[in-house]
């Protein structure tokens, strides 16, 4: 299918395409329209920021809501709780509230001279940041991976999001693969100029100070390359007109189906919100 390539390197068009979340699809999600779905995922998100910290049904009620999402859509739950491992970052982040804010004490330790407590309220607050940064990010994917990208940035465009804005993100998701393209082609040439030892256990290629300056000459490479690649890319957008507006087909009307999905969803949703008030209270 492809021509032969040198050793440990694919077709470009293998790898990139595992930078593009889509999957392709004919389950109801897939088939609502981008415009219905990105205001219910920001509502969505919106209404799990609101829940106060300690109203667990809240959030095992819209965890059971994204899950019961992730197997309609066909994609599986697996794939998407393995991308949401993007939320780890920001758990990460809210670990020192465990020991800072002050109530009850549920443990404590010494470490030298000083004397560190961990209090109930403060693992309430990390438990709770953690499940709604989790629960939020599984809905970010969900939606990147039923809808293709271009679709998303129509939908910005229709709830009024600024017109710079979808231009950056439109920008900043076509300059990816300019990205990866080009590291890809300097991986290659690389692998085309390095010796391959046939001999098992023989190790090939310098030292790991050697290793660490060839990585650090491929990466100043790579932003010189790319930053060249896309000087000419947005030249030649230039001269076709570009002004900083994606042009579109014009937008189709939203069907029966759609406002139903819109009105069903948001009622959930106000429902969620209005229930998440009243345990705070």
């Amino acid at each position: 299918m492809f021509p032969p390539q040198p050793a440990g390197i694919r077709p470009i068009a293998v790898h990139i395409h595992f930078l593009d979340p889509y999957q392709v699809g004919i389950s109801p999600i897939h088939r609502t329209d981008a415009r219905v779905k990105l205001v219910l995922v920001l509502a969505f998100i919106f209404t799990t920021a609101l829940v106060p910290v300690g109203a667990w049904p809240i959030l095992i009620l819209l965890l059971v809501i994204v899950v019961s999402l992730e197997v309609l859509s066909g994609v599986g739950v697996g794939y998407i709780l393995k991308r949401a491992l993007l939320a780890l970052p920001i758990i990460l982040a809210a670990f020192p509230l465990i020991f800072t804010i002050p109530g009850m004490s549920l443990f404590s330790f010494s470490l030298g001279a000083w004397e560190i407590s961990a209090s109930i309220a403060g693992v309430e607050r990390f438990i709770s940041i953690a499940m709604k940064s989790w629960i939020s990010i599984q809905m970010a994917i969900l939606l990147t991976t039923t809808t293709p990208f271009p679709d998303i940035l129509v939908a910005m465009r229709a709830v009024r999001v600024p017109r710079l804005l979808v231009a950056i993100f439109g920008l900043m998701w076509r300059y990816l693969f300019v990205f990866a393209d080009e590291a890809l082609r300097l991986l290659r040439a690389r692998a085309a100029r390095s010796g391959v030892s046939d001999i098992a256990g023989l190790r090939t290629g310098g030292s790991l100070v050697w290793r660490a300056q060839t990585a650090g000459g491929l990466a100043g490479n790579l932003f010189m390359r790319s930053l060249e690649r896309s000087e000419r890319i947005y030249v030649a957008m230039l001269a076709r007109g570009y002004d900083g507006e994606i042009r579109t087909l014009p937008q189709a009307e939203m069907k029966t189906y759609n406002w139903i999905v819109l009105g069903f969803g948001g009622g959930i949703l106000g429902l969620v919100l209005i229930l998440s008030l009243l345990m705070g209270a």
